[in-house]
C-alpha cells in the first residue's frame, strides 16, 4: 500500500549571536498530541500551498516573525506516528534570519529559547545526559536534530517507523 502521508514542515531557529533555540512546549491544550513536549515549530502543508510557502505562514502564525535566512535541512517520514498513528513526511529547516520578535505564547503553548548545547545534550546517546537536560521532547528526535545543526552542508534524507509514541528504527542518507 503506498504511503499517503500528511505533509508537514518543521523548523529549528537559532539565534546565532546567542546560541539559543526557539522551540514550543506544547503546554496550552491538555488534548494535544504533543501536550507536555518541547519541539520545532511548523505544521500541515494546506492544499496549493508550497513548502517554503507552507513554512513561512506557519512561522508567521506561530511566532509572527517574517523569516529571511532559511535552509532544507532534510526530510523525514514517520509512520504508525502518535497516538493517532498517523503517516507524515516532513520538511525539516534550519532558519538562522528573520524580522521581528517573537512572543511568550501562541495558541499551542509557551515560545522559549533554548540553548543549543542543552538542546544536543537532549540528544545523546547517554541516558543521564538526556535526562540532565530535562527536555521533554518526542524520543525519535534526539536521532535526527543534530543533523539539523551539523557542519554538513547536505540534506538528510530519513525514514523513521513509530509505534505510537516510541520509535522503532531510523536509517537516513545524504546525496
Amino acid at each position: 500500500m503506498p504511503l499517503r502521508p500528511i505533509v508537514g514542515t518543521l523548523a529549528y531557529l537559532l539565534d546565532p549571536t546567542t546560541d539559543q533555540v526557539l522551540m514550543i512546549r506544547r503546554d496550552a491544550r491538555p488534548d494535544d498530541d504533543h501536550f507536555g513536549k518541547v519541539n520545532g515549530l511548523g505544521g500541515k502543508v494546506e492544499p496549493d500551498e508550497g513548502i517554503v510557502e507552507s513554512l513561512r505562514r506557519e512561522l508567521d502564525e506561530e511566532t509572527g516573525l517574517e523569516l529571511t535566512d532559511i535552509a532544507l535541512r532534510g526530510t523525514i517520514t514517520w509512520t504508525n506516528f502518535g497516538p493517532k498513528r498517523e503517516e507524515w513526511l516532513g520538511f525539516v529547516f534550519l532558519v538562522t534570519g528573520w524580522n521581528g520578535e517573537p512572543p511568550e505564547h501562541n495558541d499551542e503553548g509557551s515560545l522559549v529559547w533554548i540553548p543549543k548545547s542543552r538542546l544536543m545534550q537532549a540528544c545523546s546517546t547517554d541516558e543521564a545526559e538526556r535526562t540532565a537536560a530535562d527536555l521533554p521532547m518526542w524520543a525519535g528526535d534526539r536521532h535526527f536534530v543534530p543533523l539539523v545543526f551539523d557542519d554538513d552542508p547536505r540534506a538528510f534524507h530519513g525514514t523513521m517507523p513509530y509505534d505510537s509514541d516510541l520509535p522503532k528504527s531510523w536509517t537516513y542518507e545524504r546525496l
